[in-house]
């Protein structure tokens, strides 16, 4: 992990596709803009088994990037059975710091919900038996998701993009479970998250970029990017009348602990 300047901020990114083809051009000068921004770590989920290898290259080549490996939702039509099987390997070999992006997507009508729940359900026990946190996706499927983990059990990790209900949240701290937030709430539209985010217990927060997806309202239409993290971190100060960097150091601190980042 690098360090920092002691005026800067201490952000982790805890949730950024880096390994993504829209990075390809210029990834080593959005490395850089986020180092001088201050993020000294950055957590890069899988989608499916074929970017868990741009992945490990990535992370490889950069000391404060870390890896996570899963088959994501929105992706079932590309995973075929033997995939969990390599996963296991995968997981066994190149230890990763969590399992992930995994979850649930009702929101495309499209996709189908079995096989989605198969591969869900599956990767969470991957998570308790190698004892990983999980990176979990869950659009318009956070009632069923929070009932999965419950009755597996023995989980812990982040639910990226929370979107969801003052209860549902409720549910996922009681299960100990992370908030992941990111663009989406510098938005003043976006006013249940707002007050979610307002009120929450800090020990849950996590902050991200989901880069390249889901820009804030400053960069509405843009590639997303690490860098831009802080003007998430400078919302979610302000919505909650804190300092940013004792907010960046506290945020900063959960993502260690829930990612065993040194």
């Amino acid at each position: 992990m690098t360090t920092r300047q002691p005026d800067m901020y201490a952000l982790v990114d805890s949730h950024v596709h880096l390994d993504d083809l829209s990075f390809e051009v210029d990834r080593d000068a959005v490395l850089a803009r986020g180092r001088a921004a201050g993020v000294i770590a950055q957590i890069l989920p899988g989608v499916d088994a074929a970017s868990w290898p741009r992945i490990q290259q990535c992370c490889e080549t950069h000391r404060d990037l870390y890896p996570a490996y899963g088959l994501h939702p929105m992706f079932i039509a590309q995973h075929r059975p033997e995939h969990l099987d390599m996963l296991a390997d995968r997981l066994r070999s190149h230890r990763p710091v969590a399992l992930g992006e995994i979850g649930l997507d009702f929101y495309i009508e499209d996709l189908p919900a079995e096989p989605q729940r198969h591969y869900f359900s599956r990767q969470l026990e991957l998570a308790r038996e190698f004892d990983l946190p999980v990176i979990v996706h869950a659009r318009r499927a956070l009632e069923e998701v929070t009932l999965m983990l419950r009755r597996i059990g023995g989980l812990r990790g982040v639910v990226h993009s929370f979107s969801g209900s003052a209860e549902q949240a409720r549910q996922l701290w009681q299960l100990g479970f992370h908030l992941g937030i990111g663009g989406p709430v510098t938005y003043e539209r976006a006013q249940r998250l707002r007050q979610i985010v307002a009120q929450m217990p800090l020990q849950f927060l996590l902050l991200e970029t989901d880069a390249p997806d889901q820009p804030d309202a400053a960069h509405r239409g843009q590639r997303n990017e690490p860098a831009r993290i802080v003007e998430v971190l400078q919302s979610v100060a302000q919505l909650r009348n804190e300092d940013p960097h004792a907010l960046a150091d506290a945020t900063t601190a959960n993502a260690r602990k829930l990612f065993g980042l040194g």
